[in-house]
């Protein structure tokens, strides 16, 4: 609560820092961004509004328009040492991101504490906005853990990446007090040039009686993109394994940004946008809820069309069929987004 509370303070008061005398700055680009001296304070968000139709067996089980995410954040930095980050869901939820980083290290290496993501996997590491398709993979939604209060220390080196980092979670959902846990990611791309690029990265994390072990592999060249991930876990009594395929293409040119270990948003080189296909196969041990199944051992696969209309907007259409090899249940999801960030 401490470091919410400061978080939120040092968000509202980052410009009183700077000099009286030093120039304001005020830029539109990727949201609203105010900067005097060293010190900035930059307002954005997203909002994706989803219509979904899922069904179990052939019985409908889900049929509604859903906003999907709404969410307002303020980051920026105090000096050109210390920076900062609140993001808050305004369907209620709460408090998503909120920390505050050290930055004087430089690149190499770089400490976060408060509430961010554990560093685990590509696909979780790359954001809602980012991902192509609509929903992330079932092996990625039952191991990797998203968010978590914890200390990170991070950093880039060429280009290579890797993350630390020591975390607490209340991981039986009970009163008890927490537990705290490890982890760490790295990734390496050994090609990176303006037309292709080639990344691997390998993850863990373990908190009590829960750990998990990541692979992941990615390429692009030119228009055309492909990822892969294999997970395997233990939870508990509970352990499993699974794996995810993705490849995507881009029929108008543009080539698939990559930052830092992920990947970043598709940015249309026209005014007439930016046109994707992709296709997505999973297999094992995941958390299957998008197409009713819950978590068991299944396999989907996925077919979706995006369409990024400007930098700021996109529409996506995807269709997954699942079936679960326990059961033998059969599930699907047809869902629709409109998705705007700024």
């Amino acid at each position: 609560m401490k470091i919410k509370l400061l978080a939120s303070l040092f968000a509202s008061t980052a410009l009183l820092a700077s000099p009286a005398n030093a120039e304001v700055k005020v830029s539109t680009k990727g949201g609203l961004k105010v900067t005097s001296g060293d010190a900035s304070i930059q307002i954005g968000g997203r909002l994706m509004y989803d219509y979904n139709r899922a069904e179990l067996n052939g019985v409908v089980d889900e049929d509604q328009f859903d906003d999907r995410r709404a969410r307002l954040y303020a980051k920026g930095n105090f000096s050109k040492d210390w920076a900062y980050k609140s993001q808050f869901n305004l369907n209620g939820s709460g408090f998503e991101d909120l920390y505050l980083r050290y930055l004087g290290w430089g690149k190499g290496a770089q400490l976060t504490i408060g509430n961010q993501r554990l560093p685990f996997g590509l696909e979780d590491q790359t954001s809602s906005n980012d991902i192509s398709v609509l929903e992330r993979s079932a092996i990625t939604e039952q191991y990797a853990v998203g968010r978590v209060e914890s200390v990170q220390v991070h950093g880039s080196a060429g280009n290579s990446t890797y993350g630390l980092m020591i975390f607490s979670d209340d991981v039986d959902e009970t009163d008890e007090g927490e537990e705290f846990g490890f982890s760490g990611r790295y990734t390496i791309a050994p090609v990176k040039t303006d037309t292709s690029l080639f990344h691997l990265g390998a993850a863990y994390y373990d908190i009590e009686d829960n750990s998990a072990f990541g692979l992941e592999a990615a390429a692009v060249t030119g228009p055309f993109h492909i990822q892969a991930e294999f997970m395997d876990g233990e939870f508990g009594a509970q352990e499993g394994d699974g794996f995810y395929v993705q490849a995507g293409y881009v029929f108008t040119g543009e080539m698939r940004p990559y930052k830092d270990g992920k990947f970043k948003r598709i940015s249309p080189n026209t005014k007439r946008g930016a046109w994707e296909a992709v296709v997505r196969y999973e297999d094992g041990f995941g958390n299957f809820s998008d197409v009713e199944l819950g978590r068991t051992e299944a396999s989907a696969f996925t077919v979706g069309l995006n369409w990024y209309a400007h930098k700021n907007v996109r529409i996506g259409v995807n269709y997954t069929d699942g079936e679960d090899d326990l059961s033998d249940d059969d599930g699907n999801e047809f869902r629709v987004r409109f998705g705007f960030a700024f």
